[in-house]
């Protein structure tokens, strides 16, 4: 069974508040017209009523009446509406004005009778109202025009309710879709999404209050989905841009090698050579794995009391050869105790400061800075970076050194992107900032 739509189900909502609302005030019209006919009828009733009691002073038996009975008949004979019949005391027939009236009312007072098609409203009373047993009066007032006014009234009701529910359907029916042609859009734009429209965003000025949060929403979504697209697409080209390099080498030297017989130590030679391009491809697959962990938040940190002194002192150790051969000085200054993984945050304190190395001149100074906060900062000497170039230092195959761009067998532009997903996992941030001849890398872990 097909689901009604939204629109569809806003127009019959509304048709149905039309209709109860019109049904509930047509029901309460006819209830105070029929309340108010009411009291008009016994108004008049009481009013006859007076006079026929004063006509018919005194009369207590059926020959006392027959003696006025002229005078009363040419007294109803003005009112064609109104009716008169008369019973003694113990209900016999004493007087009836015209035939065909309907029978008395079982309980005395005003009541609603029906005859011949002829609609009568009634008042039985006593004629004379100080008597114990005086004969009994009935007036019957002709209200079959009020009848017909209020069956025509209720019709009208009727016919009201289901013209204004029809009307109400249609006008819902077109303000809804109008009034839903924003979500229709949001729809639109979203069923045309695709790798080649990222770039569509909804008019969220034009929205409406209600769906403005939901406009933006999407455009956010979207932007999202174009960002990791660009990315998607740049590292793919990057990935392909890497490795073209060292398997045009292998691809290039073993067919040099196959050109013409070579003894045993050249084929040694050949095959060492294969063998470093090798692995560096092999630590670049491994880097791009990692970071396809740390994108899927697969990244685990097995956390554990660190003093950040000893691990940095150590690390420093490792690097002394290096940095004496550079003629570059390596300080370690305060200390900083961390929850984290030993081996994740040795991996990024060894990053940077192998990046510290490559790119500080000789007799220059590295600095590693622990602060009590768990903030680390390395700092270097050397050459100022570009602003524009400091904020895309963490993309991944990212060289701020436009000589280094060709794919290398040395080092990747992976460094400091995996630094970034090892610190995000722990929590924490880093960035990196470049004035007065230093430039500095640091990273913010939370407490």
């Amino acid at each position: 069974m097909r689901r009604l739509s939204l629109g569809s189900r806003l127009a019959l909502l509304f048709a149905a508040c039309t209709a109860a609302v019109s049904l509930t005030a047509g029901l309460l019209f006819s209830h105070a017209s029929k309340h108010h006919f009411v009291e008009l009828d016994q108004q008049l009733l009481g009013a006859r009523l007076s006079q026929l009691r004063s006509q018919l002073a005194g009369v207590d038996s059926a020959d006392k009446l027959a003696a006025r009975l002229p005078a009363l008949r040419g007294e109803l004979s003005h009112q064609a509406d109104l009716a008169l019949r008369i019973r003694g005391a113990e209900g016999e027939l004493w007087f009836q004005s015209r035939p065909g009236l309907p029978e008395d009312a079982v309980q005395p007072g005003l009541a609603t009778l029906r005859a011949d098609s002829v609609d009568y409203r009634s008042l039985s009373v006593p004629l004379d109202e100080h008597a114990e047993h005086a004969a009994q009066l009935t007036l019957f007032l002709d209200i079959t025009h009020h009848q017909h006014f209020l069956q025509g009234m209720q019709r009208l009701i009727w016919l009201t309710v289901g013209l204004s529910a029809l009307a109400t359907a249609l006008l819902g029916a077109w303000a809804a879709r109008r009034g839903l042609r924003p979500l229709r859009q949001i729809g639109e734009v979203a069923a045309s999404v695709s790798a080649h429209s990222l770039t569509t965003r909804l008019p969220v000025a034009q929205m409406p209050e209600e769906l403005a949060q939901l406009a933006s929403t999407v455009n956010a979504m979207l932007q999202r989905l174009d960002d990791a697209f660009q990315r998607l697409s740049a590292f793919s080209a990057d990935i392909a841009h890497e490795l073209r390099t060292p398997l045009s080498n292998l691809l290039t030297h073993t067919q040099v090698t196959l050109t013409r017989p070579r003894s045993l130590e050249e084929y040694r030679e050949a095959l060492h050579g294969n063998l470093e391009e090798l692995q560096w491809m092999a630590q670049l697959v491994n880097d791009m794995l990692y970071l396809a962990k740390a994108d899927h938040g697969l990244l685990m940190p097995n956390r554990q009391p660190l003093e950040l002194a000893a691990e940095v002192d150590a690390l420093l150790d490792y690097y002394a050869a290096l940095a004496e051969e550079s003629d570059v000085q390596l300080l370690r200054e305060g200390a900083a105790t961390i929850e984290g993984d030993r081996h994740m945050l040795r991996r990024a304190l060894s990053n940077l400061l192998d990046n510290a190395l490559r790119f500080t001149p000789q007799g220059g100074t590295i600095k590693v800075s622990l602060t009590a906060g768990l903030s680390i900062t390395v700092a270097n000497t050397g050459p100022a970076i570009e602003a524009g170039a400091l904020q895309r230092l963490f993309d991944r195959f990212y060289r701020a050194d436009p000589a280094r761009r060709e794919g290398s067998s040395e080092h990747a532009g992976l460094g400091l992107a995996i630094t970034r997903s090892i610190v995000q996992a722990h929590g924490g941030g880093i960035r990196a900032e470049c004035e007065g001849g230093w430039t500095r890398f640091v990273i913010n872990l939370p407490g």
